[in-house]
This record gives structure tokens, C-alpha cells and sequence, in this order.
């Protein structure tokens, strides 16, 4: 073994190589020695020496030893076996099918090692672009395969006559024949098996990729899509008209009639509070009409006849019989409505016209129209 410092050897380093003769050295084995010379500055290994080292042979620059020739094995002169005879010459056909095309020549060109699944993405991308596709032979010369041979033309002559000894063995029995199936379709096409619920898989396995077509459930479907469509249509148009109708709010009139003066009697009738909101108050000599709103926050007061008084719920605020405020936080009084006799004698209120007294200033409820002299 030579040592380390005594590596250099005829115009070349031997590195960790072992020293020769060797062993054939795998892929591995070199590619490890090729790093390590990288990192050490050393001369890499050229592709004679690597394919000199697979075949366990020596390289350029080492010893011209000859590696040792094994030892051919001993056969008695009386059972050598009679030498095979002459191959027959290639067939032209077969010796055509193992030249490339020029599409396969400039794809080995390349250097790309290919693989079923890339020879498919190749065939599909030659599809699309209208190229001729790559024969079985290109395939097979691509894979690193034997292109398929051609079929043997029928010998001319006879064929020799076999050895005594192959005479005397026993014959091998015939394998029984086998029908070849021709495969057609568009999966054949594809290297490899086609990816599972494809079109190309179902058309591969024999199974059809669609469905029957035109039944009575596909008419049901249909209609009760275009039912949901027509449906959804029909609302939004509606929706779209009802945008241009306009928006009002219908209250009953601020002017009506709520009787003779002769039906009230003297004191506070609440009868016309939940359909005008207004109260009819008789007191001797004057009949008015009272807005039934407290003058703090507008909420609607309610008659308490046991305490004789207007009572707010909201905040408190307290009327006296004629409307007067006297407590809680109402600031003055409450309103008081425009009455009038109207040409049948009735009492005709008129309640967007209103009379008020405010705080810290002079009163209207003394004012014409502001009460009925009875």
C-alpha cells in the first residue's frame, strides 16, 4: 500500500484510490473520490481513468500491468459442445429500426436522462404542437431498452443438423401458443399507465367515461334549475319596480268632528284619546279641546278621574283638570286645539292649529278659536 505523502504516480495523484491492482469501483465510490479531490485541489478524475476504474482496469497514468486474466475453465476435449452456428445477417428492417429518428438523434443529444413519465409529457407536448410523435423504437432507445426486434424472415436453407448429444437429450416441451391481443386507442399512446379518473384510465381499463345521456331525471334537473332562475328573476324585477312607487305614510286628518256641544258634560271625556289624542274638557260657561302631548319630552299623560289630574308615565309631570302644570318637570302647560261650530252645529277641532302658553309669557288659551263659549 503506498502511503500518503507518496501518492503521485506517473503525471497523476492516486488520491484514496486503493493502490493497483483493484477491484472494479462503483458509481459511488468515484463520485466520492472526485469530491474529495475538489476540496484537496487535486486533479480530477477524466472519463477514460473513471471508465478504466469501473471496468477494474489501470489507468492512463499508472503501472502498464495488465490485469490478471482469469483462469478459462477446464472442459474435456470429448463433451465440448459443437460451436453455435453463423448468425444469420441483420435484416434490413431491423437494422433500420435501430437507428434514431432525427426528433429521438437531437433528444439523446441533449444529455437529459429519460424516464417513462418525461418520454409521456414529451409525446403529449409533440401532440399539441402537431409534431410527429416518437416511434416505439425511439421510446425503447431513450429508455436505454432494446428497440423491438422485427419479425425473422423464414430461413432459405435448411437448417444444420443438430449434435449427437443435443440429439440424445431430452427435448424441452413446447410452451403452449398464446393469441396476441392488439391494444388500440388513445391510451396506448402514453408511456406508462394513465393517472387514475382520467379520461385516458377509463378509456384504458374499458370503462366508459361518460354517462347516459338525455334521461327523464336529467329533464327534472334541468327544470327545477331553470324553475330556481325564473323565480330569482321574477323577484328582483318586482323588487325594481317597487323601487319607483313612492313612500307615504297615510294619518288620519288633523280636522274632524267629534259632536254637539250638547253631548259633552262638565269634566274631563277621554273617548277620542286613542283615535285624534286629544281630550274634550267642559267646564261651566267654556268648552276646549286639550292636545294630549306633556310639554317636557312628548310622551302621552293619562287621566287619573280619582285624583281629578294629568299624570305623565314618563317623567312624572302633573296636570290639573283644565291642563295646568303643577309639578314634575313639565315646563308650561299643555296645548290646547283650535275649536269651531261648524255650519251642522257640530264642534269642528282642528288640531295643527294649536294654543300655548309659555313659560314666563302671556297665555293664548283666551284667544277666539281657543275655546266655545256654552
Amino acid at each position: 500500500m503506498v502511503d500518503e505523502g507518496s501518492k503521485a504516480v506517473a503525471g497523476g495523484e492516486l488520491g484514496r484510490l486503493p493502490a493497483w491492482p483493484r477491484k472494479p469501483l462503483n458509481n459511488s465510490a468515484i463520485a466520492a473520490e472526485q469530491a474529495y479531490r475538489k476540496r484537496s485541489g487535486l486533479p480530477l478524475i477524466g472519463d477514460e481513468d473513471i471508465e478504466a476504474l469501473k471496468a477494474g482496469q489501470p489507468m492512463s497514468w499508472e503501472g502498464g500491468e495488465a490485469a490478471p486474466a482469469a483462469p478459462a475453465p477446464s472442459v474435456p476435449a470429448a463433451a465440448a459442445p459443437a460451436p453455435p452456428p453463423a448468425p444469420a445477417a441483420t435484416p434490413p428492417a431491423a437494422a433500420a429500426s435501430a437507428t434514431p429518428s432525427p426528433a429521438a438523434a437531437e433528444l439523446m443529444k441533449s444529455g437529459f436522462k429519460w424516464s417513462k413519465s418525461s418520454l409521456a409529457a414529451e409525446q403529449a407536448r409533440r401532440k399539441r404542437n402537431s409534431l410527429p410523435p416518437l416511434t416505439d423504437s425511439d421510446l425503447a432507445l431513450l429508455l436505454g431498452e432494446a428497440p423491438p426486434a422485427a419479425p425473422a424472415a423464414a430461413p432459405a436453407a435448411a437448417a444444420p443438423a443438430r449434435p449427437a448429444a443435443a440429439v440424445a437429450a431430452k427435448p424441452a416441451p413446447a410452451m403452449p401458443a398464446v393469441s396476441q391481443v392488439a391494444r388500440t386507442g388513445s391510451a396506448v399512446k402514453f408511456v406508462g399507465t394513465p393517472a387514475v379518473g382520467t379520461s385516458k384510465a377509463a378509456a384504458a381499463g374499458g370503462v366508459s367515461s361518460g354517462g347516459r345521456i338525455g334521461t327523464e331525471i336529467d329533464a327534472k334537473r334541468r327544470r327545477l334549475v331553470w324553475t330556481g332562475v325564473v323565480a330569482f328573476l321574477a323577484v328582483w324585477l318586482l323588487a325594481f319596480f317597487r323601487f319607483f312607487l313612492p313612500r307615504t305614510l297615510f294619518e288620519p286628518s288633523t280636522v274632524f268632528k267629534i259632536g254637539y256641544p250638547s253631548d259633552f258634560g262638565l269634566g274631563v271625556d277621554t273617548k277620542f284619546q286613542q283615535r285624534y289624542r286629544i281630550w274634550v274638557d267642559r267646564i261651566p260657561g267654556r268648552l276646549f279641546v286639550i292636545f294630549a302631548k306633556c310639554t317636557h319630552l312628548g310622551c302621552t299623560p293619562d287621566w287619573k278621574p280619582s285624583e281629578n289630574k294629568f299624570k305623565c308615565p314618563c317623567h312624572g309631570s302633573g296636570y290639573d283638570s283644565e291642563g295646568i302644570n303643577f309639578e314634575g318637570p313639565a315646563p308650561r302647560p299643555m296645548d290646547r286645539a283650535h275649536v269651531e261650530i261648524a255650519p251642522d252645529g257640530q264642534v269642528l277641532v282642528d288640531a295643527s292649529r294649536l294654543y300655548q302658553w309659555p313659560k314666563g309669557q302671556a297665555s293664548h288659551f283666551d284667544d277666539p278659536g281657543a275655546f266655545l263659549s256654552v
